[in-house]
């Protein structure tokens, strides 16, 4: 029988797709924002902003189709898609991607695209030139977010494989978590690390956007159930709790350790949560998303807090942290808790005992990781050559607002 568009779905997905976008303006600009320093709010907003616009035109032009259409090699579709859909071309109003419109599922794919290399600029905040991150964030897309989304969702060597990523565990969170540790080892550390105060400058923005974040995420993950059903609703369940769970786990380890719960922390946690929640979300029953959430809150804690510190890296806003460590360790769970009873697509280890899904979910996590890191650092020489990657000294002393857009918060 062939598809049908349903309307429910449709309006569901119209509304995922907008709370999606909202995830990164205002969500990602605003948690960011508040915790870079004041002389250079307006140019963390400005990246999440510019990757919207870049991001949203290269997706058209290019991105859609090397992710989701088939290559007519057989051999390289394993790797990248075809160009049949360049410029959305053979996009009609009329073409449908299971129950809902095409060009509806182009758009919400749209979206991940957006965020994912806009959660990059968090490892280099306070001091990457802007031209060179517009010219890296658009070659990343084309060159790492793009083959690897073919790869784990587009029918790639993951996808055959059986690879389970229902939101974007290892796409989205490990794979921008893995460029940020790259970009923040080849920048260097920002002058005054360890010396100077680097403190968030106005923490209840950072709070404003991580609520925009969590609320946004049930677009990411409900959404991905691409309809209006239980899928959704048992994606959305889970997000929640696990959300909840890490932000707590988060709270009480600083407690307990540093002796204050501070703000930060919680957000930061709640984030953890949602990150590795995001592969999980429609394979895991509640338990499974409960025990996602208090692990990603304790684990995220450690890689911010003390490898960061024992390693000697300056990945400024912890994007590795909390999205490359948080969405390789939801990847793995997802492997361990998933559950045929939720999805029967995903039968992992604890419910169904396949200790295999296990192992594949680790080839998913090393070789995003892998293609992920070895491309990035490639792309951010090249751009070095061409635009050079980092402001000068007196730039970055005197702050990026004024320098590089001309303007300044005000009083």
């Amino acid at each position: 029988m062939p598809a049908r568009l349903n309307s429910g779905d449709t309006a569901w997905m119209l509304t995922a797709t907008a709370l999606v976008l909202l995830m990164t303006i205002p969500g990602l600009a605003l948690f960011y924002g508040g915790m870079v320093r004041r002389k250079n709010v307006l140019a963390t907003l400005a990246q999440s902003f510019a990757a919207t616009a870049l991001m949203t035109v290269l997706w058209m032009v290019i991105g859609y189709s090397l992710a989701f259409k088939a290559n007519p090699d057989p051999g390289l579709d394993l790797f990248i898609g075809g160009l049949s859909h360049l410029f959305l071309a053979p996009l009609t109003t009329n073409a449908l991607t299971g129950t809902i419109p095409e060009a509806l599922f182009m758009m919400f794919q749209m979206t991940f695209a957006i965020i994912t290399p806009a959660l990059i600029a968090g490892a280099f905040a306070d001091r990457m030139k802007f031209s060179a991150y517009l010219w890296f964030s658009g070659l990343w897309l084309i060159l790492v977010y793009c083959p690897i989304a073919h790869w784990v969702w587009g029918g790639g060597w993951l996808f055959t494989m059986g690879a389970l990523d229902y939101a974007g565990g290892s796409v989205v969170h490990l794979n921008a978590g893995t460029a940020a540790l790259v970009c923040a080892i080849v920048l260097g550390k920002r002058l005054g690390h360890g010396t100077g105060n680097m403190a968030p400058h106005n923490l209840v923005l950072s709070v404003i956007g991580a609520s925009l974040l969590w609320v946004g995420w049930f677009g990411f993950n409900a959404g991905s159930a691409l309809t209006a059903g239980g899928s959704a609703a048992m994606s959305m369940t889970a997000t929640q709790i696990a959300a909840a769970a890490a932000a707590l786990a988060w709270m009480f380890a600083e407690w307990l350790i540093a002796q204050k719960p501070s703000v930060l922390g919680m957000i930061s946690g709640a984030v953890a949560g949602l990150v590795a929640i995001t592969p999980a979300a429609g394979f895991v029953d509640p338990v499974g998303a409960l025990f996602i959430g208090i692990a990603a809150g304790l684990v995220c804690y450690v890689a911010a807090v003390w490898m960061k510190k024992a390693l000697g890296y300056d990945n400024s806003l912890d994007a590795w942290g909390v999205h490359g460590v948080g969405g390789a360790l939801g990847a793995i769970l997802t492997g361990l808790f998933a559950s045929s009873a939720i999805n029967p697509a995903g039968k992992g280890w604890a419910a169904d005992g396949n200790a295999g899904q296990m192992l594949i979910q680790l080839y998913d996590v090393l070789g995003t990781f892998a293609y992920s890191a070895i491309v990035t650092w490639l792309i951010l020489k090249v751009v070095d050559l061409m635009v050079g990657l980092r402001v000068s000294a007196e730039v970055e002393v005197e702050g990026l607002n004024v320098n590089l857009h001309g303007e300044s918060v005000g009083h």
